[in-house]
């Protein structure tokens, strides 16, 4: 009995092992399990085993079965190759059914609208192009394979850890490809005055040559649009020796783009080689990073003074002391809401939202 498969090839319901007509033979011949294994000078035990499809129809025994019940060698040997094929196509149609389950937790429709995938309505195709995607042999190794260094936000319930883990495959991705130079922690770190004086740039301007500094650093700045559910701000990934800055593209306030950006960099700077790190929103596990970020933007003793000196309420100040320490406003303005020292819903001209424009 066969079953139709999509891509037009015949799939057996089971496996028939060729032990079956060996018995058949038997029972034509009126010969018992011991009289053949004697005939064929082998045990019982691993007779037994090839009539139970638990040991596989060897060159030679194909051969002694020839000689004792007929009728060729090739026919014996056609039927084990054949039971092992149905083996196989069982076993991966198995593997296929899982890994249509397990597709329905991946945003693949989200991901082929950024041409991360094929598009296609079709679910086979969908698990084979994720597959290719994740870089796996079946979905449910995906997990598996990031397993030593995947760390789910525990404070989020619904999100998607198979999104979390497409973002992060993206990301990796991109970054081997981009040409850096060798990891060098020691001018990454020189560079910290240069970056926040990018702050004070426009996207179109700054970005460019953000990208090119990391680059001498040895550092693959990437970006990488954001998935449903997945709530990442960023990442520090190693990938062939090479560090990958990630960041998520997404409507950002000037003041978290730039906070994201710096709490990746402290990871990079105060962390051994070689570790992974992935930054959500909100995540109280990030706190020693967020602490190095706040300070490497503006450092702690400035900012202590602006708030004890000055009216940090007052947008004019916010203005002129962030000229005075060379950082823009905007980098201000979110430290002062992190700190609850001023409102929300008066300060957002003082931080602008902005989109990077991506250069395939």
């Amino acid at each position: 009995m066969v079953c139709k498969k999509d891509n037009n090839d015949f799939m057996p319901t089971i496996a028939i092992p060729p032990g079956e007509t060996i018995r058949e033979n038997m029972l034509f011949l009126g010969m018992t399990q011991i009289e053949l294994a004697t005939r064929l000078g082998i045990t019982q035990k691993h007779l037994s085993n090839i009539l139970n499809g638990n040991a596989p129809i060897t060159y030679e025994t194909a051969l002694k079965l020839e000689s004792v019940i007929g009728p060729s060698a090739q026919f014996w040997m056609n039927l084990e190759s054949g039971y092992q094929l149905d083996k196989v196509r069982l076993e991966k149609q198995n593997e296929l059914n899982a890994d249509l389950e397990i597709l329905k937790d991946i945003p693949y429709k989200q991901m082929s609208e950024f041409g991360w995938v094929e598009k296609t309505n079709d679910r086979i195709e969908r698990v084979y192009n994720s597959r290719e995607f994740y870089g796996v042999a079946s979905l449910n190794s995906i997990k598996l394979s990031h397993a030593a260094r995947f760390r789910k936000q525990k404070s989020v319930k619904d999100i998607s850890d198979l999104g979390v883990l497409a973002w992060v495959r993206k990301a990796e991705m991109e970054g081997i490809s981009e040409p850096v130079s060798k990891f060098d922690r020691s001018k990454l770190k020189k560079l910290i005055p240069t970056f926040r004086k990018l702050t004070l740039k426009d996207p179109e301007e700054f970005f460019p040559e953000l990208k090119l500094l990391c680059a001498e650093c040895g550092v693959s700045l990437v970006l990488v649009e954001a998935l449903p559910k997945t709530y990442i701000c960023g990442a520090t990934i190693w990938r062939k020796g090479k560090a990958i800055l990630a960041l998520s593209v997404r409507g950002k306030r000037a003041d978290i783009f730039w906070f994201t950006f710096f709490h990746e960099l402290a990871h990079l700077l105060n962390h051994s080689g070689q570790e992974f790190h992935i930054c959500y929103e909100d995540d109280p596990e990030e706190e020693e990073a967020d602490k190095l970020a706040r300070n490497y933007l503006i450092p702690d003793d400035l900012y202590e003074k602006f708030v004890s000196e000055y009216d940090f309420e007052d947008k004019n100040n916010i203005q002129s002391y962030s000229r005075e320490i060379g950082i823009s406003p905007s980098i201000l303005v979110g430290r002062l809401l992190h700190d609850k020292k001023i409102d929300y819903r008066f300060y957002s001209d003082l931080r602008p939202s902005f989109e990077i424009a991506r250069h395939e």
